[in-house]
Order: structure tokens, then sequence, then C-alpha cells
């Protein structure tokens, strides 16, 4: 993804989000700007398993910023925001989307 960036000569920045949590406010934007449904930003990996958590219970906004507050190695990443819009970048060609 990085790559692709770089290829295209578009300016970035790379916050890495376990050392700079996301605020609410922060995790509001980004499921404001992504057209995915909210659920997406979240990992379903083998920690959410290990945390005993039900996917059923993180379909909303609120509910994914909750779990994200409180869990923010579930986050699902990259996110690429340019703009007034976001993606998703796995796989990383999508973002590819958003510079189109």
């Amino acid at each position: 993804m990085l790559e692709i960036l770089r290829e295209r000569s578009v300016e970035f920045d790379v916050i890495e989000y376990l050392e700079h949590l996301p605020s609410r406010e922060d995790l509001e934007r980004f499921l404001e700007l992504l057209p995915n449904p909210p659920e997406e930003l979240v990992r379903k990996d083998k920690h959410f398993k290990e945390l005993g958590l039900n996917a059923d219970d993180y379909t909303t906004v609120e509910s994914v910023i909750e779990v994200l507050l409180a869990h923010p190695r579930l986050m699902q990443r990259p996110v690429i925001i340019r703009g007034q819009r976001a993606v998703l970048a796995r796989p990383s060609d999508k973002v590819i989307e958003l510079l189109d």
C-alpha cells in the first residue's frame, strides 16, 4: 500500500495506531467516511476470539467504537483517508479506488 502511494507521488502521514490510540472522535470520523458497514472496522482474528467476543455484538457504530476503544488491536487497518473519503486498504490495491 505504501508502495502504491509512493509510486503515485502521494504525500501521506503514517499514524501508528497502537502508539497514538484513536480517540472516539477519530473512530467516529473513520466510520463516517468509510463506505463499509461499521463491523468491517473490527478484526475478527485470534485475539477477538481469545477475548470471547461475539461478532454479532459489534455491528452498530456505537458498539464498534466501544470495542475499539477497549481493544484497539482489533482495528482493521490500514485505514486510508483522503479528503472526505476513506477506504480500508486491505487488500492494499484498494487504495487505488481512493486515488482515482
